[in-house]
């Protein structure tokens, strides 16, 4: 071949294959690329596990729990509420839309108990949950969520409807009850990781200890004991453990108070120790000065003083790579500066990243009567004031990002616009007839550290529930460990008026003396079984209950002016057959204002 032929041969042949070399680079890069983009795709796949500080998915990437809470199952509705008003699908897609990745789902046992059936639900919206059982429905929204790519957490919320426990068990709701329950849950959905985990007992508090070696009040020695119960059925699933409210150096329910549920400080001394490794995560509940106005908010220094304060308590677990921490409930109204400055100070705190701690926001539902929600009252529109403190610290599991926030967060210091609400509509009744839109404004005690109480009823007048006057026998226990000041204490029995006159309290006699009770009328609108309440409260004379001490009997009475009948047979707290005093939940009870005991009507 001519010399300049073979030259020519050569540049073509070498540049064929720089070519071939240059396309097999590109197919090389671009497979690398789908191979990244499909993980980051598929972060948070399958089931989740710890490591350290931080929860891993099935491919060990890093996610972050970055949700919400939805209440219902745990009140006697048996259901999520809202369904009222719009569909439990319509509910879930604007969730996912907001950027959440996971549901905290609150229940009680008394959900799985023949008669627990759900109502508050428009059926003409929610027609494929016409007739189903509470947990049938609660399998509704799972399965719907994971087609979203939502994750659900279990929390076991409460033992019945009526009120929170300060223990995870009660007379009606044993330790084995509250096992058993969970075994079945861990068995229901195993197989399925769209359920991540197990919330053991909402807000254990003070007689609860952490780590005190009595078998009754022992909350650490029982999240393990229900832990590695549920692990044996489902090995695969998170099992998330509360604090206490109060501890101290020896172990026991005293010293140190905070939160329900949000003290931790017990883990550096007792860990929580399960049988199958890298299954824990510690989780801790925290509120503002309007839920309770702890010292620490009027410290010189607030808001600068609160890191130190959730180091002490919680934080400290994952900055020492112990284990990840999950702030499973946090709110406002974000109606004072303090407020604002709380939720900007916590949500920084909170961070960004999946190296950020994991939070659940309290809550989805506007029928949250302390914090309200992330819905408006209208039950469609969303607090874009609240939202956008929090759409900085989503995390999504898909490999997008979150929309952005809009508008930006109030700065602290300054007063909010406030957020336009509109009555929650009634559901037109479109196919079958709907149930009346529930009325719960508060369906949580609110968590008040240390204090803890009870109410005890009987009725008075047991002949008959048609009486010209209504006679409810209480008394007061204080069940928690330091004593209360009665004055602080007021009790509302619920009732209907059967019409418009004046009325007259008395009382007929007190162990604490009846000059220091008190009585008055509050008209009500709303409720059910209840268009009027009784609050009796306490003068200053009353003195203080000691920890564990009964008040003793307290006979109360009231009439019409012109002494006509009540009827009480549909008065939400009466109870006929209620003849020697046990504990009544729909009497409730009230600290400085906050509900601690019982469910309002």
């Amino acid at each position: 071949m001519h010399a300049t032929a073979i030259k020519r041969w050569k540049i073509w042949h070498h540049g064929r294959a720089f070519v071939m070399i240059g396309a097999l680079a590109l197919l090389i890069s671009g497979s690398l690329f789908q191979l990244q983009a499909q993980q980051a795709k598929a972060a948070g796949a399958g089931y989740w596990h710890t490591s350290g500080a931080q929860i891993l998915d099935a491919n060990n990437q890093p996610v972050k729990i970055a949700g919400i809470n939805w209440f219902g199952f745990e009140t006697s509705n048996y259901v999520a509420h809202g369904l009222w008003s719009r569909g439990y699908k319509d509910m879930l897609d604007q969730i996912s839309s907001l950027g959440y990745n996971t549901i905290r789902l609150p229940y009680s046992n008394q959900l799985f108990d023949a008669g627990s059936t759900p109502n508050g639900i428009d059926y003409s919206k929610n027609a494929d949950l016409q007739g189903l059982s509470g947990i049938q429905i609660m399998d509704k929204i799972i399965n719907y969520a994971g087609q979203k790519g939502l994750r659900i957490i279990l929390d076991r919320h409460r033992p019945d409807s009526g009120a929170q426990s300060a223990l995870w068990y009660t007379s009606a709701y044993p330790e084995s009850r509250w096992i058993s329950d969970w075994k079945m849950l861990a068995q229901r959905y195993k197989g399925n990781p769209t359920v991540i985990g197990a919330d053991l007992h909402n807000e254990p508090h003070a007689p609860a200890c952490w780590g005190c070696g009595d078998p009754n009040t022992d909350w650490q020695q029982a999240a393990q004991r229900a832990g590695n119960a549920i692990l044996g059925v489902n090995p695969d699933w998170l099992i998330f453990v509360e604090g206490v409210d109060c501890y101290g150096t020896n172990g026991a329910a005293n010293g140190d108070c905070y939160w329900w549920g949000g003290n931790l400080e017990g883990v550096a001394q007792k860990p929580v120790q399960l049988n199958v490794a890298n299954r824990l995560v510690y989780s801790a509940h925290d509120y503002p000065a309007s839920v309770f106005n702890q010292t620490w908010f009027s410290d010189p220094n607030y808001p600068n003083n609160l890191a130190g304060i959730w180091d002490k308590h919680w934080g400290y677990i994952a900055k020492q790579n112990i284990a990840p921490v999950w702030l499973g409930e946090f709110g406002t109204k974000l109606a004072t500066t303090s407020d604002q400055q709380w939720l900007s100070t916590l949500t920084n705190y909170l961070g960004k990243g999946v190296n950020g701690f994991n939070w659940t926001f309290w809550c989805w539902n506007p029928d949250s009567g302390d914090t309200g929600g992330i819905l408006n009252d209208d039950w469609n529109t969303v607090n874009q004031t609240k939202q956008a403190y929090l759409t900085p610290i989503e995390f999504a599991l898909n490999g997008t990002n979150p929309p952005p926030p809009t508008p930006t967060p109030t700065q602290p210091g300054t007063t909010p616009t406030p957020t336009p609400t509109n009555p929650t509509p009634t559901p037109t009744p479109t196919g079958p007839t709907p149930t009346p839109t529930p009325v719960n404004p508060t369906p949580t005690p609110t968590p008040v550290p240390g204090v803890s109480l009870k109410v005890n009823y009987q009725v008075g007048d047991p002949g008959g529930a048609t009486n010209s006057e209504i006679r409810p026998q209480i008394q007061v226990i204080n069940t928690g460990q330091q004593a209360v000041n009665l004055s602080d204490v007021t009790i509302r029995y619920w009732y209907t008026i059967d019409g418009n006159q004046s009325q007259t309290y008395t009382s007929d006699y007190a162990q604490i003396g009846s000059s220091n009770v008190k009585g008055k009328f509050v008209p009500v609108s709303g409720r059910t079984n209840a268009d009027y309440y009784l609050e009796v409260s306490f003068t200053s004379g009353a003195g203080s209950l000691a920890a564990g001490a009964n008040s003793g009997d307290i006979q109360n009475r009231f009439n019409k002016n012109d002494w006509s009948n009540y009827n009480e047979n549909n008065d939400y707290s009466y109870n006929g057959s209620q003849t020697s005093f046990s504990p009544s939940t729909k009497i409730t009870a009230y600290y400085r204002g906050q509900l601690v005991w019982g469910t309002e009507p």
